[in-house]
């Protein structure tokens, strides 16, 4: 996404999320639940339920709620078993989207997903079809003004990739999501916080819309987002 601004981009992805904060805590207790099932309900011996628990601390999701659903999807209590579906497809100018989603029911979220595709301008596609363009990756960003060196010296050395300057002055620091928490981790512990840092699908490359295209496509990205079923939604667009 060179020559686009990174920071503004994500300002904007924030301010958003700010304002969905309410479906926030069901996304992560469902992103515990599935956590916890699949690595079991110790945090120490599952990254992914760290990660889980740090974004519930995030929301502001009381801990005992993080405890109950953990004991919920490890069988220590009733509760509902949620699966993971990933969709992807297209929207407006063929930019590629990604959709992940938590269920307890395959046939009602497929139906969601792709009514929402269909109504708002987009194609809901097969497997495989636009994955091949993102990466999965940590990503953790920091704000303009940061001492780039400083950033690289202390990334690099926790075993992070790559570390790239935006036009905009933003930090990128890409690796690899097994050191996520490490790279995170050295980098606080330098004084250097992220203002974004997650495990996430990262475009390899991007598409530009502006003007209608841009509307069009961010109303299809948040009917796409305020579905009940999904967790994440991942795309290339840079809405101008």
């Amino acid at each position: 996404m060179a020559g686009h601004s990174k920071w503004a981009n994500i300002q904007h992805r924030k301010g958003r999320q700010d304002e969905k904060r309410g479906k926030a805590w069901t996304r992560v207790i469902r992103e515990i639940m599935v956590a916890a099932r699949l690595g079991g309900g110790d945090p120490s011996a599952n990254p992914r339920l760290r990660l889980a628990i740090e974004k519930a601390k995030a929301v502001n999701l009381p801990v005992d709620t993080v405890k109950r659903n953990i004991d919920k999807a490890t069988g220590n209590l009733e509760g509902v078993s949620y699966e993971e579906i990933r969709y992807e497809g297209y929207g407006i100018g063929g930019a590629a989207i990604i959709v992940d989603c938590m269920t307890d029911n395959r046939v009602r979220t497929v139906a969601e997903v792709r009514h929402a595709f269909s109504k708002y301008g987009g194609n809901l596609g097969t497997e495989g079809s636009v994955a091949f363009q993102f990466k999965h990756c940590g990503q953790l960003i920091l704000a303009p003004g940061t001492s780039e060196d400083k950033v690289m010296e202390v990334a690099l050395e926790a075993g992070a990739d790559d570390v790239i300057t935006g036009d905009d002055g933003a930090i990128e620091v890409l690796c690899d999501p097994a050191v996520f928490e490490s790279v995170k981790a050295a980098l606080e512990a330098a004084g250097l916080k992220p203002e974004l840092a997650e495990v996430t699908m990262r475009a390899e490359n991007s598409i530009d819309l502006a003007g209608d295209d841009a509307q069009r496509m961010q109303k299809l990205l948040d009917v796409i987002e305020d579905l009940d079923d999904v967790q994440a939604v991942y795309h290339n667009a840079v809405l101008e």
